[in-house]
C-alpha cells in the first residue's frame, strides 16, 4: 500500500493551497484533513502534502496529525508513514528548529481512500477534544517547557515506531495531548501528556522486560532438560 512518490501528486495542488489559509486549531485541522481526504483529483496523499497543507502552523498540528492515527484502528502500513515524521518533528521541536522533513520521508504516501478511512476515524476525536481546550496554565508552555515537550515526544516517537506489542497507543495518546497543548496553549493538556508519558514508559518497559524474559527462558531451558 505504501510507496515513494515524486510527481504523482502536486503537493501545491488546489486543495493544499486552499486549506493553508485556515487558522491553526482542531477545527482548521478537520477542514484540512477532510479537504485532502476527499480531493478526488489525487490518487494518493503523501507526508509532504500534509506538511505543505499545514503551512506555517505550529508543531502541535503536525505532531497531532502523525500521532492520532496510531490511537485508532487504521489500515496496515499507517505506522510506517507516521513514525518517521514524528521522530523528525519531535527532534526539531526539542532543538527549537522550524518543522522540516527530508524528501525520503515527505514522499511516502498512502492511497487517498485509505487516508479517507483514517480521517473518518479521527475527526470525531478531534471534534470532542476541541470542546475541552482553552488557554490555561501557560507557564507549562514557556520556551524551555516546549523544548522539554519536544524531548519527551522524541522518546515516545521512537517507542511508537518500534514493533513493541501494546507499545503504540499510550505513547501516541501522550503525543496527542502535547499537540493539543501546543495548539491551544492549554497547559492542563501538557501536564496530562506528561502523566501519560510516564505511564506509557512504565508499561512499555514492562512489556520489553516480559519479552526479554520469555526469550531468555526459551534459550536456556533446552540446556536444563
Amino acid at each position: 500500500m505504501l510507496r515513494d512518490i515524486s510527481d504523482d501528486n502536486a503537493a501545491s495542488g488546489p486543495v493544499a493551497g486552499a486549506v493553508a489559509e485556515h487558522v491553526a486549531g482542531p477545527t482548521g485541522l478537520i477542514e484540512i484533513l477532510q479537504g485532502l481526504a476527499f480531493d478526488e483529483t489525487r490518487m494518493r496523499v503523501s507526508v509532504g502534502d500534509l506538511l505543505l497543507a499545514m503551512g506555517d502552523r505550529a508543531f502541535g498540528a503536525l505532531l497531532l496529525i502523525f500521532a492520532l492515527p496510531n490511537v485508532v484502528p487504521t489500515p496496515p502500513g499507517t505506522s510506517a508513514i507516521t513514525g518517521a515524521p514524528l521522530v523528525f518533528l519531535a527532534c526539531q521541536l526539542f532543538l527549537g528548529k522550524a518543522p522540516w522533513l527530508p524528501r525520503i520521508i515527505s514522499e511516502r504516501s498512502i492511497a487517498r481512500a485509505d487516508f479517507a478511512k483514517v480521517v473518518s476515524k479521527i475527526v470525531p476525536i478531534l471534534s470532542r477534544v476541541q470542546k475541552l481546550l482553552r488557554p490555561r496554565y501557560q507557564a507549562f508552555l514557556n520556551p524551555a517547557c516546549e523544548r522539554l515537550i519536544g524531548l519527551i515526544c522524541l522518546v515516545l516517537a521512537v517507542i511508537l515506531a518500534l514493533p513493541i506489542p501494546l507499545g503504540n497507543i499510550l505513547p501516541a495518546i501522550a503525543i496527542c495531548c502535547f499537540s493539543f497543548a501546543l495548539l491551544e496553549r492549554d497547559g492542563l493538556f501538557a501536564a496530562l501528556g506528561a502523566v501519560i508519558s510516564v505511564v506509557s514508559l512504565v508499561v512499555v518497559s514492562g512489556v520489553i522486560y516480559a519479552i526479554a524474559k520469555a526469550i531468555l527462558y526459551f534459550i536456556i531451558t533446552p540446556f536444563w532438560i
